[in-house]
């Protein structure tokens, strides 16, 4: 089975020496809201509202950017680890990831469901920023585990 769309399987450790401590940073930053000055740029924006109800478009703004980078980062290195070929990539192997990724595309939506018709205002507002980055977590976990039990259970099998 042609899998052309896939990144090469060294990516996926590139992915993971990256994902795991952005992902520290990240729940450090919503914990403690750390924003080092060195990271307040000017920035463009393409789209601007501010507290009195005027809307600019592109505008520069002064901006703390660790909040993008930390996104930017778990987005690419989440992207890396789901989407890169494993050693041995077969028929079997590709089954388990669309099952996975259909799977992580389901139980997403089902929670932004239930946030929608349980949380409101800021919260879910926050809701919506992890959203950006549960259909990977998901899947990436849904994955893992499948390999690991198909695994086990060849192992099991020999």
């Amino acid at each position: 089975m042609k899998t052309n769309f896939l990144l090469p399987n060294r990516f996926k450790r590139i992915g993971w020496i990256i994902f795991i401590p952005v992902v520290i940073l990240g729940l450090l930053w919503v914990i403690f809201e750390f924003e080092p000055t060195a990271f307040d740029i000017k920035t463009i924006a393409l789209f601007n509202e501010k507290f009195s109800d005027s809307v600019q478009f592109f505008v520069i703004v002064e901006n703390n950017i660790v909040d993008e980078i930390i996104g930017i980062l778990i987005i690419v290195s989440a992207i890396f680890i789901a989407f890169s070929k494993e050693k041995t990539e077969d028929e079997f192997i590709s089954k388990i990831r669309l099952e996975s990724l259909v799977w992580a595309t389901y139980v997403n939506y089902a929670i932004l469901i239930l946030a929608l018709i349980f949380v409101y205002n800021m919260s879910f507002f926050w809701v919506m920023v992890f959203n950006m980055f549960t259909v990977l977590i998901f899947f990436i976990i849904r994955y893992n585990w499948a390999l690991y039990k198909s695994r086990k259970t060849l192992d099991y099998e020999k």
